[in-house]
């Protein structure tokens, strides 16, 4: 079984991730393996020089991914061009890795799933590789603090990045199971823990089905 998670920007999406891993689950993390096709000389970071400059590289050849966003945030073409060149590499990939050996007997095995971690789940077509999806939900306020505190970025910035991504109510419609991160971490801890349970319940009589 492969369960999907999501959320949106500062929902602490790499701490409950990392809880889950600490639990034994074998972790697909997209965010990895967006970073990944884009080291130097791959073919993905070749096309994107020759499209937007070298302006886009660092002085070790590597992907400057600040000025990058900056560049495609509030150009829809180019940041379709962007989509349409890595999100199938990124998916390609992804898949991959669920069908590993590896992958493959820890889900035969305790914990009986593996999780799929991604912050496009749902505005990508990646939602389809799943049987379950995990939505990490918090208070609006918070992740607005949250996410200035961390990325120092200023409340409009951080406000012009939630608009751009799925609205919360439709994040949360369609998950199958809601975390709540607007508490602390030992509450956080508790609520994996239990999920962690609960999904080893359901995995043990999971038999596959059609994939949304």
């Amino acid at each position: 079984m492969v369960v999907g998670i999501t959320g949106g920007i500062g929902c602490g999406k790499s701490t409950v991730t990392e809880l889950f891993f600490k639990l034994g689950v074998k972790v697909v993390d997209a965010d990895v393996i967006a970073r990944e096709v884009v080291q130097p000389d791959t073919e993905a970071l070749a096309a994107i020089a020759v499209k937007f400059g070298d302006q886009i590289l660092l002085a070790n050849g590597r992907l400057d991914r600040a000025k990058l966003r900056a560049i495609i945030f509030d150009n829809s073409a180019d940041k379709l061009w962007l989509e349409s060149l890595l999100h199938p590499i990124i998916r390609s990939r992804i898949s991959s890795r669920l069908r590993t050996p590896e992958t493959i007997a820890n889900c035969s095995a305790n914990p009986h799933y593996a999780l799929l971690s991604s912050p496009l789940l749902l505005e990508t077509d990646q939602h389809t590789m799943t049987d379950c999806i995990i939505v990490i939900d918090i208070d609006p306020e918070i992740q607005i603090h949250r996410s200035m505190l961390r990325d120092n970025n200023s409340r409009e910035q951080i406000e012009r990045i939630i608009r751009s991504q799925i609205p919360r109510a439709e994040r949360r419609e369609k998950a199958d199971i809601i975390i709540d991160n607007s508490g602390t971490i030992a509450q956080l801890t508790t609520q994996i823990n239990q999920i962690h349970q609960q999904l080893i319940a359901t995995a043990a009589t999971f038999s596959v089905r059609s994939h949304r």
